[in-house]
């Protein structure tokens, strides 16, 4: 009996001493170099050929499918040179070889700020909240950028999933440090998603446990976990057929844009999002018809294209890529991308640097012919929800005159050059707007400039804050492209007034007091 005792407690310790080690062994995953590097080539190869891929139909088919042909020849990738898609991940690459990894986020958000290139959305709000003295940490939030949910930080996040292989939280962690500056919510988790399928993509070739491995990463009970999670059961249930998902989809996520819900144009992150994973779910490895589906899925193609074909470039390698896709980057691997120092083989090397930090810095191991990954679980971070149950309940431009009133010291406006919507201008301090609405949140908004001036804000004669509208260049024009000049949400439902008053102060940089006023948006509150 004794002699039994001693046998199954030393072939107990065997046992979780043999699975110890086997957990251990599986902890780590060894990739040579060389094919480290054919994989980072294939990702910065795959942006390059996807936005380019679906450049010309950007925003072509708003609330439809594309079905018009799609053109291509090995040439047009040259152009990618000139896309903001990559130059403006690029931007933040530069600023880490400068300053390290471990940069702050208020040096990214700086040198983002400071950079030559023009912004749009939540890119534009985080630079003009940088020059308002708004920190990196809260330049998302909802209450400083109504573009918090916009696709900006997930086309920018991609570089994040390149250099961390294999290791999701540390991916997670450095997406929170950079999408704060422009997002928050669904547009953060957008970012989180994208690199995170990335960085699986690189230990792993099967494309339903890569895209199961990234939502991981994002709180499954967030909108944008549960968008995602329905393009996978309509995968599930009819794996022929993408665009049974992309109706599913488009009925149950198509209308909710905070950015412009008055317009087709969806630049939501969570419904581009979708439809990237669409495009890997069904195109099932193939680069032509991954690309083709995301063109024809509509809205950003050229966005969505670029991340999905990225998400290839990534398993498969540089050298898996057809040669009718790449044969022309050789010709231009030493050209920088415009707006940086950056040329597609330096954005290789400076990727493969970062990873050997990145894996080092993780328990890793970096020797002279491989890379020892300790791999990662991922984690998801805390739910965060921005315009949480918030719709537009209806919108009222200027040229709806009956619906405002202004005092004498305001003109009528157009900005021309395909703005051709009625702005109304304050000309003076004391000049005095009021608009009714009803619902309980409102959005004003309007056009930034270099010579526009601040504003006192009152609601139902109560005053709220003064906002700022200077900003160095004419910004807000285009109908989907509108400067948010103030937004508040959590009023009680009902009718409601708001008034502005043009300010006798003004930004220490503008040329005048003026305030450029195109429409308001009235918002209802709404249960899931």
């Amino acid at each position: 009996m004794k002699l039994n005792k001693a046998f199954f407690l030393l072939l107990f310790v065997f046992l979780i001493n043999n699975s110890h080690t086997t957990i251990n062994a599986q902890q780590f995953k060894s990739l040579p170099k060389a094919t480290m590097e054919d994989k980072v080539r294939g990702a910065w190869a795959g942006k390059m050929i996807g936005v380019m891929y679906g450049r010309s139909m950007e925003f072509k088919a708003t609330a439809t499918t594309y079905e018009d042909e799609i053109l291509w020849k090995p040439q047009m990738v040259e152009n990618a040179l000139l896309e903001d898609d990559i130059y403006g991940q690029l931007s933040f690459m530069m600023t880490m070889e400068r300053y390290g990894l471990d940069v702050s986020a208020d040096s990214l958000a700086g040198n983002f700020a400071r950079a030559g290139f023009p912004l749009c959305h939540a890119n534009l709000q985080s630079r003009k909240n940088y020059f308002d003295g708004i920190p990196a940490s809260l330049s998302g939030k909802p209450e400083n950028n109504m573009h918090a949910d916009d696709i900006d930080f997930q086309i920018e996040s991609d570089f994040i999933g390149f250099i961390n292989p294999g290791m999701p939280r540390s991916s997670n962690k450095l997406c929170y440090k950079v999408g704060s500056i422009m997002a928050y919510g669904d547009g953060m988790y957008g970012g989180m998603y994208m690199a995170a399928l990335h960085a699986s993509a690189y230990l792993n070739t099967n494309i339903c446990q890569i895209v199961g491995e990234a939502l991981k990463s994002i709180p499954a009970k967030s909108d944008y976990a549960r968008c995602i999670t329905d393009v996978i059961l309509a995968h599930k249930s009819n794996p022929s057929n993408w665009r049974t998902a992309w109706e599913k989809v488009h009925k149950q996520w198509g209308d909710i844009d905070i950015c412009a819900p008055y317009h087709t144009f969806n630049i939501d992150a969570k419904l581009n999002g979708a439809f990237i994973t669409i495009a890997l779910l069904y195109g099932n490895g193939d680069f032509y018809k991954t690309m083709e589906i995301a063109v024809r899925c509509g809205q950003d193609t050229d966005c969505n294209t670029s991340n999905a074909a990225a998400v290839l470039g990534v398993i498969n390698g540089y050298k898996a890529i057809p040669d009718n896709l790449k044969s022309h980057i050789p010709q231009i691997a030493d050209k920088n991308f415009l707006y940086t120092s950056y040329s597609f083989n330096k954005a290789v090397k400076q990727s493969m640097a970062f990873i050997a930090e990145n894996i080092k810095n993780n328990g890793g191991k970096v020797n002279d012919s491989d890379f020892l990954i300790k791999v990662q679980r991922p984690v998801a971070p805390k739910l965060e929800q921005g315009f949480k149950n918030i719709r537009m309940n209806y919108q009222v431009q200027v040229k709806d005159k009956a619906n405002w009133k202004f005092d004498a010291n305001w003109t009528d406006f157009v900005y021309g050059d395909g703005d051709n919507d009625l702005y109304a201008v304050a000309n003076v301090p004391g000049a005095t707007m009021e608009v009714e609405f009803s619902g309980s949140g409102v959005a004003l908004l309007g056009s930034w400039n270099n010579d526009a001036g601040k504003a006192r804000i009152y609601i139902d004669n109560r005053f709220v804050k003064e906002i700022d509208t200077y900003y160095r260049e004419e910004a807000g024009k285009y109908d989907v492209n509108r400067a948010y000049l103030f937004h508040q949400f959590g009023l009680k439902n009902g009718k409601h007034t708001l008034k502005v008053v043009v300010s006798e102060d003004k930004n220490q940089h503008s040329k005048g007091n003026k305030l450029y006023v195109e429409r308001i948006i009235a918002y209802k509150s709404v249960s899931k």
